[in-house]
């Protein structure tokens, strides 16, 4: 399309050409020049808001999964955490009520017993799987004949590679250089003519989903209990010559160390 402009005032002529959807200017000069038609596209295209809230769910939605993800890790931890601290809290509340009646003599205990308590907190666990990826440590805490603490046994139940924190079997067996067992402040010590039943419980968490800056670490927890009646207080008897947990071995399972006599395996 052709079009001329003639202006009353001026000798100069405009011609709008029309070629193929680009509009061109003639001046005087006979110079024909673009219109800036892409520049007025560009800032009708910066004013224009429509999209604005989807481009900005886009940038926020990598942000949202990420806090979510580690809000569902840290429930997660919290609660494996709690669960382990209620497996602690029974399976010394259980040793503590080991014992056959024996209305003559004190209450003797049993590896079989110890086996029975570290089975039960395995089933309670609540598919922790403990045998695979933790160890409970469980030790009678005790005083010796110096009147200082010491560890007389010390039994253990997992697959898990962790130590005792706070001592092993045969620890203070005399004198009284071993003040007790438990963190620095908070130690627990055992009486005259009775045990403590200390429990450690170390457990490998593993991460539902990892996140980077969410190093969250391996869970121990303890729990002690005293015993609740008289007990025989000379060691482990292993009358059925049952698996001794020994703390060298990994689990029951694995272990072929066992006892053939009556007397106290300690």
């Amino acid at each position: 399309m052709l079009m001329s402009i003639t202006s009353p005032h001026s000798v100069a002529s405009i011609t709008s050409l029309d070629s193929g959807g680009i509009s061109c200017i003639a001046d005087q000069d006979n110079v024909i020049r673009p219109k800036r038609t892409i520049f007025r596209r560009c800032a009708a295209l910066l004013k224009d808001a429509s999209g604005v809230a989807l481009i900005e769910f886009a940038v926020s939605l990598p942000l949202l999964l990420l806090f979510a993800t580690a809000g569902l890790e840290l429930a997660n931890y919290v609660l494996t955490l709690k669960r382990v601290g209620e497996m602690a809290a029974m399976v010394a509340d259980n040793a503590s009520r080991m014992g056959a009646q024996n209305i003559i003599n004190d209450k003797p205990i049993s590896e079989a017993e110890i086996n029975d308590v570290f089975t039960g907190a395995e089933m309670q666990s609540g598919g922790l799987n403990v045998a695979q990826n933790g160890r409970i440590i469980l030790s009678s805490l005790q005083k010796n004949e110096d009147g200082g603490q010491t560890i007389k046994w010390q039994r253990c139940y997992g697959a898990g590679e962790f130590a005792s924190s706070w001592g092993v079997e045969g620890d203070g067996a005399t004198g009284s250089d071993f003040d007790g067992m438990g963190p620095q402040g908070s130690l627990v010590t055992a009486s005259d003519g009775t045990a403590v039943m200390v429990v450690e419980v170390h457990y490998h968490y593993k991460p539902i989903m990892p996140v980077m800056f969410m190093p969250l670490g391996d869970l121990h927890e303890s729990a002690s209990f005293n015993v609740r009646d008289t007990r025989d207080l000379s060691g482990v008897h292993n009358d059925e010559n049952v698996t001794v947990s020994h703390c060298t071995t990994t689990s029951p399972e694995n272990n072929s160390d066992s006892g053939n006599t009556s007397a106290p395996a300690t």
